[in-house]
This record gives structure tokens, sequence and C-alpha cells, in this order.
């Protein structure tokens, strides 16, 4: 491994906004750590993809939900590469079950989210807490969600674990610093084959249409449209803590 080379943790990077982080960070230079729940062959896939930029991957296998899967994550990390300078929390679950429908959700649907959305965050920045201090300029990024601010989403649930996730950052900014920085971003209708599964493809179709009709800039948010923020926020900010981004296109601004 190269010493001159910084390292980014991104969990659940197998697809979507993750992966997108992780071949951003590896195409600008860093090695990256690789993490997945379930299905091995898509992570190494990405790997690979960062491998061809120089960078050195390393896959590993956590459910972010599960502190001693955590802890597990960050030994590996300090027996690999002996630091970590950037934490990209992405993982993430939900339900998709309207806001209106209360029977939808059942007590144990706001544990199983908040056990990734948020419980899982912390447990990972525990995890890695020593190595991101030992860098001196340590950096979180936590993905939060537009849901967290405007009440809309695939479920209450899921809004308020993304609130909570926000309250998080704020709380970790002010306890971690000065050696480490702690900010969100909280994206607005993002592309990816997560949200096209849980939506169906219908129903998905026409939330992308209703999107643009409201946003501001007539568009929704691509994977790599939240990597560039969290590439800002993770290696180029060294001055911005404590905040979380707003990623949505204009869509608050409602286009009239």
């Amino acid at each position: 491994m190269s010493e001159e080379r910084k390292l980014c943790v991104v969990t659940g990077s197998s697809s979507g906004i993750g992966a997108a982080t992780a071949r951003l960070y590896a195409k600008n230079g860093w090695n990256v750590v690789i993490n997945y729940s379930r299905a091995a062959a898509p992570a190494e896939a990405v790997a690979d993809e960062c491998r061809a930029f120089g960078a050195e991957a390393l896959v590993v296998k956590a459910n972010v939900a599960d502190d001693a899967d955590c802890r597990r994550l960050g030994a590996a990390v300090e027996a690999r590469f002996g630091r970590a300078d950037v934490l990209v929390n992405n993982a993430g679950t939900t339900r998709f079950v309207p806001a209106q429908q209360l029977e939808g959700l059942q007590a144990q649907d706001f544990h199983d989210i908040y056990a990734v959305n948020v419980i899982g965050a912390y447990q990972m920045v525990r995890a890695l807490q020593p190595l991101l201090q030992a860098s001196g300029h340590g950096g979180i990024v936590n993905i939060s969600s537009i849901a967290s601010m405007m009440g809309r989403g695939s479920s209450l649930a899921y809004m308020a674990s993304k609130g909570a996730l926000n309250a998080l950052t704020i709380g970790l900014a002010r306890a971690l610093g000065p050696a480490i920085r702690v900010n969100a971003i909280a994206p607005g209708l993002v592309e990816t084959p997560w949200l096209q599964q849980g939506l169906g493809a219908e129903r998905y179709a026409a939330n992308v249409v209703g999107y643009k009709q409201i946003a501001a800039l007539d568009a929704v948010i691509a994977p790599e449209d939240v990597a560039d923020a969290a590439w800002f926020l993770g290696a180029c900010a060294p001055k911005t803590t404590g905040e979380v981004l707003l990623l949505d296109a204009g869509l608050r601004l409602t286009r009239g």
C-alpha cells in the first residue's frame, strides 16, 4: 500500500450512492473499503472498478446494525491499512408504506430501520473513531434524505430515522471536533435500483415525472451527484462541520 494514499470507508457501497462514492474517491487517488451485507459479487465488481483507478480496495461483509460486525470491519481496516481518513455512512434501509397507512408500520419496523439508519451509523463512527482521530483531519459524511425535512418519503419510519441521523450528525460534530468533522447530505429523489425496486416501475416513473415538475432545476438526483457532495464534505471542506447539505435540485423551491 502506498503510504501517501488516504483511505475512505463507505458502508453499503455495492451499488447506487455508495458505489459511486467509492469510485470517486478511488479516481481521486484514495484507497477504499467496500462494504456489503448480502451479495458479494456486486461489491467485488465495484472494488474492481476502483482498482482500475490504481486504488487498493478492501471488500468487507458487515451488517452495520450489528455492533460486532462494525468492530470487525474497523479491525480489518486497521490491519490492512493502518488508517482511516473518511467514513461515509451510506448503508440504509426502509419499508415502503404510504404515510397515510398508519397500520402499515409496526414498532418492529421502526426498530429495524433505526438499527441500520441511525444506530448503524453511530456504531461505525465508534468503531473507526480511533483511526479517524489519529489522522488529524478525519471526516464523516452521513447520507441522510430530504425526507427528514419535508415529511415525504418511503415511510414515516424512514423519515423519522433520517431526522434522527441529522441530529446525530450535529451532536457528533460537537463531540468529535476538532480532530474529526461530521456532516450529512440530504438528497432528494435519487435514481437508484434500490428505489426503483422498492416503488415498482410504474410508481417510480410517476415519482420522477412529478419530482421534475416541482423541482426548480427540472431534474432528479444521480448517485454521482451525491458522490460529488460526499467528496467535497469528506475531503475538501476543512472548515465545515455539523452541516446537513440539502441536495434536491431545488425541490423545496417548488417551481410555480
